[in-house]
């Protein structure tokens, strides 16, 4: 009895034992696999192409200006260039900046109340002060794309970004 109850427990261990290394493997390998298969797509051939073109070059140049700001959260001083987005953009609300002689642009995201009216009354060669937590890019844009967190114009909070309920 004893010994069929301790083969049984055996069994059960190492079987367990094989389910858990086997689910770690298979666990592991999709995620490597999928970002392969995404660079081997059409998608992921152009982004590629243009991430090594001189449009993408001069996009990731434009980040990595801006990169100490924004891992500090610190202030970026900036003039308002214009007060739309370049024609075709999905990106929300936002306006074109430039941050020491590069363009961006400063994208606030989709207007869910009116939050923007004090942005709506920026003009053009307004100086203004922004903190951001992101930049990124995308190829369909010629500029990095920096996310509106906080924006000052005259020492005067105008805009801040009210934080998602329930995320991190």
């Amino acid at each position: 009895m004893k010994k069929s109850i301790f083969s049984l427990i055996l069994t059960l261990f190492v079987v367990s034992g094989f389910v858990y290394a086997n689910n770690e493997i298979i666990g592991e390998t999709p995620a490597k696999n999928t970002k392969k298969a995404w660079e081997a797509t059409p998608e992921g051939i152009a982004f590629k192409k243009w991430e090594a073109s001189p449009a993408g070059k001069k996009v990731y140049a434009g980040e990595a200006k801006i990169r100490k700001s924004i891992r500090e959260f610190s202030n970026m001083n900036a003039v308002v260039t214009s007060l739309t987005l370049p024609q075709g953009s999905r990106l929300g609300y936002g306006i074109m900046v430039n941050i020491n002689g590069e363009d961006y642009i400063l994208a606030f995201g989709v207007e869910s109340r009116n939050e923007f009216y004090q942005l709506r009354k920026l003009k053009v060669n307004d100086k203004i002060n922004i903190k951001s937590r992101n930049v990124s890019h995308a190829p369909k844009y010629a500029y990095p794309i920096v996310a509106g967190d906080n924006v000052e114009r005259n020492g005067k909070l105008i805009y801040k970004r009210v934080a998602g309920k329930g995320g991190c």
